[in-house]
Protein backbone atom coordinates (compact mmCIF):
# COMPACT_ATOMS: atom_id res chain seq x y z
CA UNK A 1 0.00 0.00 0.00
CA UNK A 2 1.20 3.60 -0.57
CA UNK A 3 0.55 6.88 -0.25
CA UNK A 4 1.29 9.12 -2.85
CA UNK A 5 5.09 8.21 -3.43
CA UNK A 6 5.20 6.84 0.09
CA UNK A 7 4.99 2.73 -0.09
CA UNK A 8 3.28 1.84 3.60
CA UNK A 9 3.79 -1.78 3.46
CA UNK A 10 1.72 -4.44 2.81
CA UNK A 11 -2.01 -4.78 3.86
CA UNK A 12 -3.14 -8.46 4.75
CA UNK A 13 -6.59 -7.36 5.56
CA UNK A 14 -9.35 -4.72 6.67
CA UNK A 15 -7.54 -3.61 9.80
CA UNK A 16 -4.13 -3.15 7.79
CA UNK A 17 -5.96 -1.07 5.23
CA UNK A 18 -7.57 1.08 8.25
CA UNK A 19 -4.19 1.21 9.90
CA UNK A 20 -2.27 2.60 7.30
CA UNK A 21 -4.50 5.06 6.29
CA UNK A 22 -4.46 6.13 9.53
CA UNK A 23 -0.71 6.90 9.41
CA UNK A 24 -1.90 8.57 6.36
CA UNK A 25 -3.55 10.88 8.25
CA UNK A 26 -7.29 10.01 7.14
CA UNK A 27 -9.82 9.13 10.18
CA UNK A 28 -10.73 5.05 10.02
CA UNK A 29 -13.88 5.92 10.81
CA UNK A 30 -14.84 8.35 8.29
CA UNK A 31 -13.26 6.02 5.77
CA UNK A 32 -15.37 4.39 3.66
CA UNK A 33 -13.43 1.49 1.76
CA UNK A 34 -15.01 1.52 -1.48
CA UNK A 35 -14.40 4.98 -1.91
CA UNK A 36 -11.98 5.44 -5.02
CA UNK A 37 -11.14 8.95 -2.94
CA UNK A 38 -9.53 6.91 -0.12
CA UNK A 39 -8.26 3.46 -1.78
CA UNK A 40 -7.48 2.53 -4.87
CA UNK A 41 -8.12 -1.67 -5.38
CA UNK A 42 -5.91 -3.70 -7.64
CA UNK A 43 -7.09 -6.91 -8.38
CA UNK A 44 -10.70 -7.19 -5.86
CA UNK A 45 -12.03 -4.59 -3.42
CA UNK A 46 -12.67 -4.59 0.70
CA UNK A 47 -14.10 -7.87 0.71
CA UNK A 48 -11.66 -9.66 -1.04
CA UNK A 49 -8.22 -10.78 -0.43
Amino acid sequence: MSAGAEHLGVAYGVADVLEFLRRAGADPDEVQLDDPRFVEWRGGGPGVW
